[in-house]
C-alpha cells in the first residue's frame, strides 16, 4: 500500500494536514474520533475507484489550533475553511463519528459546500431516553475496545508513526481527545438536531451493527429529520468507527452508491 500525497492547508492561522490518493472526482473523508496517524485500507479501498481527499480537524492527528475553536460556530466555521481549502467545495463527503456531526453541519450551513452525503455513527444529536455511551469517562486502555469490534484496528490507525516516540504518540492522542471534547463534551450533543431539517443532499447513513457509543435508533433519527432523500444501512462485525473495523464493505457500500 504506497502512501499517499501530503499537503498542508492554513486554517485560522494553524497548519492542518491534507492526504490525497487515487484519480477521478473528489470524495471528502473526514475521521471519526481519535483520528487518524495512518493511512489506512478504508482509504486505500476508497481511493483505487475516487480521488479520495482527507483534511485533519483542527487538533487531531495532522491538525493543529483545536485551542481557539470556543464554541459551535468556531468549529463549523473552520469546518467550511477547511473543506474549501482542501479542495473539496461542492464535493461528495463522508463523514465518521465526529466527522459526520461536523460534516452534516457544512451541508446544514451552506447549501452547495456538500454534494453527496455520507455519515458514518453521526455524532452531535443526543436522546436523553437513550443516552450516548460517554466516551470521555473511559479507564486508560478502554477506548479502543469502545470504539472498535476489534480494538487492534484502532490502535493500528492511531498509534505512533514509524520511528516516532511512544510519549509522543500519547501526547497526539491526548490532543486529539481534548480537541473532540471541545466540542462533543459532555454528552456528545452539538444541537445539530435543530438543523439537520436544513439537509436536502442525498445522504447515506452507516452505522456498524456492534456501535457501542452510538444507540441503534439514531440513524433513524437522522433520516426522518433530513429534508434530502436518505438511505439507512447497517454494517455487521464493526463497532462506531466502522471505517476500521469494516474497511472493504464500507468502501464498496460508499462506491456504489457515489
Amino acid at each position: 500500500m504506497s502512501e499517499p500525497t501530503s499537503r498542508t492547508v492554513d486554517i485560522n492561522g494553524f497548519p492542518c494536514r491534507v492526504w490525497e490518493k487515487g484519480e477521478g472526482k473528489a470524495l471528502g473523508f473526514l475521521a471519526g474520533l481519535g483520528g487518524l496517524q495512518h493511512w489506512t485500507p478504508f482509504l486505500e479501498n476508497l481511493a483505487a475507484g475516487r480521488r479520495v481527499v482527507v483534511p485533519s480537524l483542527p487538533g487531531f492527528p495532522g491538525g493543529e489550533g483545536h485551542e481557539v475553536l470556543d464554541t459551535q460556530l468556531d468549529w463549523v466555521l473552520a469546518i467550511h475553511d477547511l473543506i474549501n481549502a482542501a479542495g473539496l467545495a461542492g464535493a461528495d463527503l463522508i463523514g465518521v463519528s465526529v466527522g459526520a456531526a461536523l460534516a452534516a453541519d457544512a451541508a446544514a450551513c451552506w447549501p452547495g459546500l456538500v454534494h453527496r452525503l455520507c455519515l458514518v455513527a453521526p455524532l452531535g444529536v443526543f436522546d436523553e431516553q437513550e443516552p450516548i455511551s460517554d466516551v470521555f469517562a473511559q479507564r486508560p486502555g478502554a477506548t479502543a475496545a469502545l470504539l472498535c469490534h476489534e480494538p487492534a484496528n484502532y490502535e493500528t490507525a492511531t498509534g505512533p508513526l514509524p520511528g516516532e516516540d511512544k510519549t509522543e504518540g500519547q501526547i497526539i492522542a491526548v490532543r486529539a481527545n481534548e480537541a473532540a471534547a471541545r466540542l462533543l463534551w459532555p454528552v456528545l450533543d452539538t444541537r445539530l438536531a435543530k438543523r439537520l431539517h436544513r439537509i436536502t443532499n442525498s445522504t447515506l447513513i452507516i452505522r456498524g451493527t456492534n456501535d457501542q457509543v452510538l444507540p441503534a435508533s439514531y440513524p433513524d433519527k437522522f433520516a426522518k429529520a433530513i429534508t434530502g432523500d436518505t438511505e439507512v444501512l447497517s454494517l455487521p462485525d464493526a463497532g462506531h468507527l466502522v471505517d476500521l473495523d469494516a474497511p472493504g464493505p464500507l468502501a464498496e457500500t460508499i462506491l456504489q452508491r457515489f
